[in-house]
């Protein structure tokens, strides 16, 4: 049996497209034929739930009988985890697997586990950083400058990011590009994933109408992020052969 995969993605504030994150992850593995399960924690209303609930079931990682729901039942299922934490639980999240000792049993390599921290623009959000990587021995730890909210990372200069980032052993960055507003919001609209969006598709797979033009933005745009995920080797991680390209099947 396949080793688990759990990859995290969080931040601790609201706002930076977490989500978003979250849902391009989910479409990467599917377009790699990578069976995928995913927990939404914004409970109980989901966000993640909506574009992809066919494979997203909604929980409240802060008990008992929601962390069993995930944790117990990592060799019963898919062999890839995605849990989207909410905004501002990233850190007691963490915490919380470290209790339940899931953190030394991917220390161990019983689990492989990756963390996806969705970076803010502001120092503060720098400041996450380090309270984050002490959890992040035995992890994959990836720093994610999201620009698909056209976010500025004003204050952030190059040395005070890399007086952060060079303190975390084996850290990786990479960068999600800024998507054109309206493709973005159409998608919103549709409540479908990226990939049916791009392929004109209804989330029951049946025809759509949705603008040529808004669909070749959106199919631009996942191309670039699927080329970071390829750049930082995702596909291995999760023990799979990539076969994407062009943000299409």
């Amino acid at each position: 049996m396949a080793k688990p995969v759990v990859i995290v993605v969080g931040a601790d504030k609201g706002g930076v497209g977490k989500t978003t994150v979250s849902r391009t992850l989910l479409d990467y593995f599917s377009a790699n034929n990578v069976q995928t399960r995913a927990f939404d924690t914004e409970s109980p209303r989901g966000t993640l739930k909506r574009f992809h609930p066919d494979i997203t079931e909604i929980v409240d990682m802060t008990t008992t009988a929601d962390q069993m729901k995930i944790f117990d039942t990592l060799n019963s299922g898919p062999s890839v985890t995605v849990i989207d934490v909410r905004a501002g639980l990233l850190s007691p999240a963490l915490a919380s697997l470290r209790d339940i000792g899931f953190l030394d049993a991917a220390r161990s390599g019983q689990i492989t586990f990756a963390v996806f921290h969705i970076l803010g623009p502001s120092i503060a959000s720098l400041d996450e950083i380090a309270e984050t990587s002490s959890f992040m021995t035995g992890a994959k730890y990836y720093l994610v400058k999201n620009f698909i909210n056209d976010t500025q990372f004003f204050q952030w200069d190059q040395s005070t990011y890399n007086s952060y980032f060079h303190r975390i052993k084996d850290a990786t960055d990479l960068t999600i590009p800024k998507l054109n507003e309206m493709a973005y919001e159409q998608v919103e609209v549709a409540s479908v994933p990226f990939l049916k969006f791009v392929a004109n598709k209804l989330m029951t797979d049946d025809a759509a109408n949705y603008s040529f033009v808004l669909r070749g933005y959106v199919r631009h745009w996942l191309a670039n992020v699927w080329s970071e995920f390829d750049r930082i080797k995702l596909t291995d991680l999760v023990g799979a052969k990539s076969t994407t390209r062009g943000g299409e099947k």
